[in-house]
């Protein structure tokens, strides 16, 4: 398994140079954005405890609200990974609160190893071969290389100096973005990862924080490499039963467990396929960990997942395209390449030391084999420090709207009820049993965070009413139209496009 895939998720084209600190913001151009935009940087210092050290340039967007009178609380978005850039994924996010836009800015700011901002990046290895892809040592050793390249980088002083992309310390650059914009207060939307550095915001600067949305809720004290075997078999043992249950989709795959279960029995395999981004036809050994990745990849988006049947019935016949593709489709999506450097940085300093002491059973399926990847990974990355204050998550003093998909294989709602419960009476927690990973794309979930975050007062906010977002059904199971079938006879429905909203 790559392990890009326990990510919980484009480049900058600007007219000018980008401001220097303190400095005015320039007007530049975002890909994907219609209008012009203004662009920012922060000077900080790479290591907290030495100032005088080296300094990192963090970089952000800020889309300034349409109304003349604006008000003066901007809506800070906060990106997924952990790795990927706020400012990559600003095109898709900016329509999911483009009401909010009216008369708000939005702030996009790339955290400290992304993007912009002194960014850890590793080679993309999406369109490697597929056999390069399956082998682990193989894996093993570009991310050692990985390594050694990042600490060649001029902001990299010493191997140490990779520890210090902490989500500790980059939210205190998000407060120093706060102050140079001049805003007493802000609103916090995180998605995914998104989620932790919104709590961890709220823990060291609870009286800068007015409202915050938590979308699919990655806490802090939630081991990913474990809690992810632990999330990924539920959401596919639902799965399964969902279709047993559907008139539909049993009658269509009446064997699809056998036939699972008879594919991971054969694994490894000598296989054959084209690969799915490249077109290339190739020869490799087909494992466990590629057939898991693909599988939990698609249970991130419903849509994606209904053509999982007919997927997995293909495989285990020996017909490899659909399944490998249904993985490329979300790997292959704009802003989804993540800074995997930033991303070892951080699991290893916060969530590897806690897996062994970590209490959810592994998956039957998924197993420990990402864990004991991840294991080999951290065991020679570089550290940083985390205060225990950081797994420790308070009342908040200020409203707080968390979404959890009920199908969710990353973030389900077992992680935002343990959240909401901690955070108390300003939390409200809305479970959308038919959304997967990110609930702010379907339906009218993007209205409900607006009504939220514009709410007059604590109290109506609180009250927000999401009961619309009980309406969103499951996507029907995908049939592919086959040469000797009329469509009627071989679709039950078919998937839409998936919502970008990681």
């Amino acid at each position: 398994m790559n392990l890009h895939t326990v990510a919980l998720g484009a480049a900058l084209v600007m007219s000018a140079a980008p401001s220097s600190a303190g400095a005015a913001l320039t007007e530049c151009r975002v890909p994907g954005i219609r209008n012009s935009v203004l662009c920012g940087v922060v000077q900080r210092a790479l290591d907290p405890a030495r100032p005088a050290g080296t300094v990192i340039d963090v970089h952000y967007v800020v889309v300034p609200a349409m109304a003349r009178r604006k008000l003066a609380d901007p809506v800070f978005l906060l990106a997924g990974g952990p790795g990927q850039s706020a400012i990559g994924v600003a095109p898709q996010m900016l329509g999911l609160v483009s009401r909010l836009n009216n008369r708000r800015d939005i702030v996009f700011v790339d955290q400290r190893g992304t993007g912009l901002s002194a960014p850890l990046n590793c080679a993309d290895t999406r369109r490697e071969p597929l056999a390069e892809q399956a082998d682990p040592q193989r894996q093993q050793q570009q991310i050692e290389a990985c390594r050694t390249a990042l600490l060649k980088l001029p902001y990299i002083k010493a191997r140490a100096d990779l520890g210090l992309f902490t989500t500790t310390i980059a939210v205190q650059d998000l407060d120093a973005v706060r102050r140079q914009l001049g805003a007493a207060q802000v609103n916090l939307v995180g998605v995914s990862y998104g989620t932790r550095a919104a709590l961890e915001y709220q823990r060291q600067f609870p009286a800068q924080v007015r409202r915050s949305v938590l979308d699919a809720v990655a806490p802090p004290d939630m081991a990913l490499p474990v809690s992810f075997s632990t999330d990924g078999q539920a959401a596919l043992d639902a799965w399964l039963a969902a279709c047993e249950a559907e008139p539909a989709c049993a009658r269509n795959h009446p064997a699809l467990r056998a036939d699972w279960h008879a594919l991971l029995r054969k694994l490894p395999l000598a296989a054959a396929a084209a690969h799915p981004l490249t077109g290339q036809p190739e020869r490799f050994v087909l494992t466990r960990q590629m057939v898991l990745a693909a599988v939990r990849s698609a249970l991130y988006v419903p849509a994606v997942a209904a053509a999982l049947p007919a997927a997995i019935g293909d495989a285990a016949r020996g017909r490899l395209e659909p399944l490998l593709g249904l993985n490329a489709l979300l790997a292959s999506r704009k802003g989804v390449q993540l800074a995997m450097g930033m991303h070892f940085s951080v699991v290893c300093a916060e969530d590897m030391p806690r897996a062994a002491h970590a209490t959810d059973v592994p998956g039957a399926d998924f197993g420990t084999e990402q864990m004991e990847l991840y294991g080999k990974v951290c065991a020679n990355w570089p550290r940083g420090d985390v205060p225990a204050a950081f797994y420790t998550v308070a009342p908040s003093r200020s409203p707080a709207l968390l979404l959890s998909g009920g199908l969710d294989p990353a973030t389900p709602p077992r992680h935002g009820a343990r959240m909401a419960r901690a955070l108390g009476p300003n939390a409200v927690h809305v479970v959308v049993a038919n959304a997967g990973h990110g609930v702010m794309a379907i339906g009218c979930a993007r209205d409900v965070v607006y009504r939220f975050i514009d709410a007059g007062d604590d109290a109506a906010a609180v009250a927000v009413d999401a009961g619309c977002l009980k309406a969103v059904p499951r996507p029907p199971v995908f049939e592919p139209i086959t040469a000797d079938a009329p469509a009627s006879a071989t679709a039950t429905g078919s998937p839409t496009p998936a919502p970008a909203s990681r």
